[in-house]
């Protein structure tokens, strides 16, 4: 297989805009699309506490291969958000330290890999936002190609450059860019709405009563 790069046209945001998505959990901009576009819960942080939220680049690999990533890391614009379709391969780590160390220095939002990395020690202490499906020693191989910002589907959600990517120690949710304003709108809603809930609580309310009560009859 060789190296495919594809064009990059998507519109991107401004810091407004990102902003204002930073301020939306990952769960609660899923609650706002049906309960859908959420990544398998093997994808997780290797970080407790560390965040995600930029514009995805994609990229996908032949099976423990990292020349394509390689090369994304290299092209990709500060803020944007890596994401890998490693296969979901486990034993062989397409993503290490020093791709991290670059993938920091060039101001990268961070990465998402559906598969495995390693040297995540290095990527803790850089404070590199990493979500991944595993981690092991072995360390990939070069030179088997892959694709370049095309569609790929990582943790099970199909996704295009240019998609939100937002992440939290609950996991990964994507956006897709097309429904970039309608989602922001009901997530900014729904967070309004969640507040009133937690004041009626501390008002002696109970969920029940919020939420199950036009079921009880």
């Amino acid at each position: 297989m060789a190296l495919k790069k594809n064009e990059v046209t998507f519109r991107q945001l401004n810091a407004d805009e990102l902003d204002a998505w930073r301020k939306i959990p990952p769960a609660v901009a899923s609650d706002c699309m049906n309960r859908t576009q959420v990544m398998k819960a093997a994808i997780k942080s290797i970080a407790q506490g560390a965040t995600l939220c930029g514009q995805a680049r994609t990229v996908s690999t032949m099976a423990g291969d990292c020349v394509a990533i390689c090369v994304l890391i290299a092209t990709a614009r500060p803020g944007e958000v890596i994401v890998v379709d490693a296969g979901g391969v486990e034993d062989t780590a397409v993503w290490g330290g020093v791709m991290a160390e670059e993938a920091f220095l060039r101001k990268l939002g961070g990465a998402v890999v559906d598969g495995a990395i390693r040297d995540v020690a290095d990527m803790r202490k850089r404070g590199f936002s990493m979500y991944c499906k595993a981690i092991v020693p072995r360390g990939p191989h070069t030179g088997f190609g892959g694709d370049v910002d095309g569609l790929v589907s990582v943790g099970g959600v199909a996704i295009a450059p240019g998609d939100i990517v937002l992440g939290d120690d609950d996991g990964v949710v994507v956006v897709p860019l097309e429904k970039a304003d309608e989602v922001l709108a009901a997530a900014q809603a729904h967070l309004l709405k969640e507040e009133e809930w937690i004041r009626q609580l501390h008002e002696g309310i109970s969920v029940a009563a919020t939420h199950a009560a036009p079921m009880v009859k």
